[in-house]
C-alpha cells in the first residue's frame, strides 16, 4: 500500500509539473496513469484527477498572480462558460459507457499534442493594439491589460471577439466535466487565438481558471461516490507540489523542448486510451 501511495505522488508529481508549464492541466497525464497504470474504473480516475486539477490550478495561480501576469478579470468572465460546460459534461458522464469515455479522452488527447507541437509564441511579439476598436460588452468588462516579454518590452492588449471565445470555453468545460481534465489546450487557443491575448497571459489564466472548472464538476462527481479520499490524498499532494515547480519554470524560462517531450507523452497515452477503449478494456 505505501510502494502505491509513493508511486502515485511521484506521478502527480510529474503530472502537476507538465500540467502547470503547457496550461493543459495534470489531468492529461493522470487519468491514463490511474486507468492504465493502475486499473481504475475511468469514472473514479476522473474524479480524482479533478481533485488533482484543482490543486494544481491553486499552486500555479498563486504564483501568477504574485507575478502579476494573468488577467483575473478576463478569466472570471470567462470561468461563467466553462462553469456551465462542466456541469453538463459532469452529468453525461453518469449515463456514458465508460470505453467511449477513455476513446473520447484519447482524441482529446491527440489534439492536446498537436497543439504542443506546435511553435511556442513566447518569442513572437504581440501586435500593437492600440488603435484596435473592440465591442462594446469588452468595454464594460475593462478587459485589458499589459504584458511584458522575455526581453523585457511592454505592450498593451485588448480581448476581442469575446462572443466566439466564450463558446469555445464552454466546449472546454464540457470536456473538463466529462473527461476530468483542465481542456486548458481548448482554453489557451480560445485565448490566444480567437480573442489575441497574448500567449502567456493565456497560459497563466487558463491555470486560474481550470481551478474553479474542475470545482463545479468535482461537487457532481463526489455526491454520486467517485472520489475515493485515499486515492486522492498523494496524488492532491504530488500535484500541488508539481504545479508550483512549473508555475516557477514557466516564469524563468522557454518552454519549447519541454512541449516537445510532453507532446510525445502524451500521444502515446492517447493511443493506449483509444485501444484499450476499442477493446473495452476500460
Amino acid at each position: 500500500m505505501t510502494t502505491l501511495l509513493l508511486v502515485l505522488f511521484v506521478g502527480a508529481l510529474f503530472a502537476g509539473f507538465l500540467g502547470s508549464l503547457t496550461g493543459l492541466g495534470g489531468g492529461v497525464i493522470l487519468v491514463p496513469l490511474l486507468t492504465i497504470g493502475f486499473g481504475i474504473d475511468i469514472r473514479y480516475a476522473i474524479g480524482t484527477s479533478l481533485i488533482s486539477v484543482i490543486a494544481t490550478s491553486s499552486g500555479a495561480a498563486s504564483a501568477f498572480v504574485k507575478e502579476g501576469m494573468l488577467n483575473i478579470r478576463i478569466g472570471m468572465f470567462l470561468e461563467i462558460a466553462t462553469t456551465l460546460g462542466a456541469l453538463a459534461g459532469a452529468a453525461i458522464a453518469y449515463f456514458a459507457p465508460t470505453h467511449v469515455i477513455a476513446i473520447l479522452f484519447g482524441l482529446v488527447l491527440l489534439y492536446s499534442a498537436a497543439v504542443s507541437f506546435k511553435k511556442s509564441k513566447e518569442e513572437i511579439s504581440v501586435p500593437d493594439q492600440s488603435n484596435i476598436k473592440y465591442g462594446r460588452f469588452a468595454q464594460l468588462l475593462k478587459a485589458r491589460g499589459t504584458y511584458v516579454d522575455m526581453a523585457g518590452n511592454q505592450t498593451d492588449y485588448k480581448l476581442q471577439h469575446a462572443g466566439g471565445g466564450f463558446i469555445v470555453m464552454w466546449v472546454a468545460g464540457l470536456l473538463s466535466g466529462l473527461l476530468g481534465i483542465g481542456s486548458g489546450a481548448l482554453k489557451v487557443i480560445a485565448m490566444d487565438s480567437i480573442m489575441k491575448i497574448p500567449f502567456k497571459v493565456s497560459t497563466t489564466t487558463s491555470n486560474f481558471m481550470i481551478g474553479v472548472t474542475a470545482a463545479a464538476s468535482a461537487g457532481v462527481y463526489f455526491s454520486r461516490g467517485y472520489i475515493d479520499p485515499v486515492l486522492s490524498m498523494p496524488v492532491v499532494v504530488g500535484v500541488l507540489g508539481g504545479s508550483l515547480l512549473g508555475a516557477r519554470t514557466l516564469l524563468k524560462s522557454q518552454t519549447k523542448s519541454i512541449r516537445f517531450v510532453f507532446a510525445m507523452v502524451i500521444t502515446f497515452l492517447a493511443f493506449e486510451m483509444i485501444y484499450n477503449g476499442i477493446v473495452k478494456n476500460i
